[in-house]
């Protein structure tokens, strides 16, 4: 899929829900792999700016997303 700037809990969700559609999984599935409950895909995937930080982790391991957080302050 290649690198993605997402700067909000919109953006993040409508990109698990890609995701998850382009895997052919259903959000009932991906809760059971990510071991959260369906209600709190349902919230992700809709941009819910209050969802768990570590679920949501939890999810994109599952989707088999890895994240790279990059600054402009990085010497690197």
């Amino acid at each position: 899929m290649g690198k993605k700037e997402l700067q909000s809990c919109k953006e993040i969700g409508m990109l698990i829900r890609k995701l998850r559609k382009r895997q052919g999984i259903t959000q009932a599935q991906l809760a059971g792999l990510a071991h959260t409950g369906i209600r709190f895909i349902g919230d992700l995937e809709n941009g819910k700016e209050t969802c768990h930080v570590g679920k949501m982790l939890r999810v994109l391991f599952a989707l088999g997303v890895d994240i790279h957080i990059y600054s402009p302050y990085d010497k690197d």
